[in-house]
């Protein structure tokens, strides 16, 4: 199918992220097949030609990342992907394209929640930060998409969607329509050849050099980028909260699991319980502040992830102390060890959560 796939339809996550990232402006993409990324790359490899761009299926995410790294210098919108461990061999371009001010939009269709640290933390070298956007299902992970790309401009800074195996497999009726979103500034900075020979050519890199500048100042070049970070944590930290202002424990999850928890949530809310349901939808950012005032003083906190205790960090030094923050989360993954474990299973949710409620009057 050519052209534009707009309008309501039933897809599955990896399908419903391509086209809401063709919607977006998307025309370049580069990747290393690794599952469930992998289904990612093919819908890109499928429909990227059919609107006039390019999609390599590059030697190894390092090649990958160069790729979509040169391609968004130009002005073009791209974007990259894996899973965690194909990102992981490309940490030392990421770190140095951020500080290069680039709006690359990366894709991690994770093997479960194990990549947390990585995506908020990064393994690049350098203060940089990356906004990490979370959708918990495929009507959000479409809103997301297309909001990646807006973010990544708006801010000349890369943005990751953090998504795993049940989100590209799952297929559900999504809205595939373009949002409708302010003006962008124009892109003074594209190196897209336009400007050569005439001495007014541009300079992109990631040590702060400007056109007919001599030596470079890293000081002030850093610190306006800590700066600009500073500002992208006032101002785009999102969360969904869910009954939270009489709960008497507070349950915060992300992603796909995330779906699960406010399940268990809204049944023991029917059994009568005081249980409040948190999500944060950006990761960095983290909204700290919006959870803490979800927290009331003489409540609890649990936290449901996939892994050995990532988010749980963020949690605490959102709460600073004020309130008991329990995990109920932990490794949990199947024998191909691509993060579809037992904890995805709602009668586990719902026990985990139960577990620590205090007992009924």
């Amino acid at each position: 199918m050519s052209g534009y796939a707009q309008g309501r339809r039933l897809a599955e996550g990896s399908e419903a992220m391509a086209e809401a990232a063709l919607l977006a402006g998307c025309r370049f993409f580069a990747g290393y097949p690794m599952t469930p990324f992998t289904e990612l790359l093919e819908q890109f490899a499928r429909r990227l030609p059919e609107v006039g761009g390019t999609c390599i299926n590059a030697e190894s995410e390092i090649e990958a990342v160069g790729m979509a790294w040169g391609a968004a210098a130009t002005g073009a919108r791209a974007a990259t992907g894996s899973t965690g461990q194909g990102l992981a061999l490309m940490q030392e371009s990421l770190s140095e394209l951020t500080r290069a001010e680039l709006p690359l939009v990366l894709f991690n269709m994770a093997r479960g929640q194990g990549d947390y640290f990585q995506a908020t933390r990064g393994g690049g070298h350098g203060d940089y930060r990356h906004i990490v956007l979370a959708p918990m299902d495929g009507r959000e992970a479409v809103e997301l998409t297309q909001g990646a790309f807006d973010l990544a401009e708006r801010w000349r800074n890369p943005v990751l969607v953090y998504g795993d195996y049940l989100l590209a497999h799952t297929a559900e009726a999504v809205d595939l329509v373009p949002l409708d979103l302010p003006a962008l500034p124009p892109r003074e900075w594209a190196v897209d050849g336009s400007l050569g020979g005439s001495g007014r050519a541009r300079n992109v890199n990631p040590l702060g050099m400007r056109k007919g500048q001599k030596g470079i100042d890293p000081e002030r070049f850093w610190k306006r980028l800590q700066a600009k970070h500073d500002a992208i944590q006032a101002a785009e930290a999102r969360h969904v909260a869910e009954q939270t202002r009489d709960a008497d424990l507070l349950v915060v999850a992300f992603g796909s699991l995330a779906r699960f928890a406010r399940h268990a949530v809204r049944r023991l809310r029917a059994e009568g319980r005081r249980v409040g349901f948190f999500r944060p939808v950006t990761l960095w950012p983290f909204p700290a502040e919006a959870l803490a005032r979800c927290c009331r003083d003489d409540a609890r906190v649990a936290v449901l992830e996939q892994n050995a205790g990532q988010m749980i960090d963020d949690v605490r030094l959102a709460v600073a102390g004020r309130v008991p923050v329990v995990s109920i989360g932990g490794i949990s993954s199947d024998e191909a060890a691509f993060g579809i474990g037992p904890i995805y299973d709602p009668e586990e949710v719902h026990s985990r959560v139960a577990s620590v409620l205090e007992p009924s009057p």
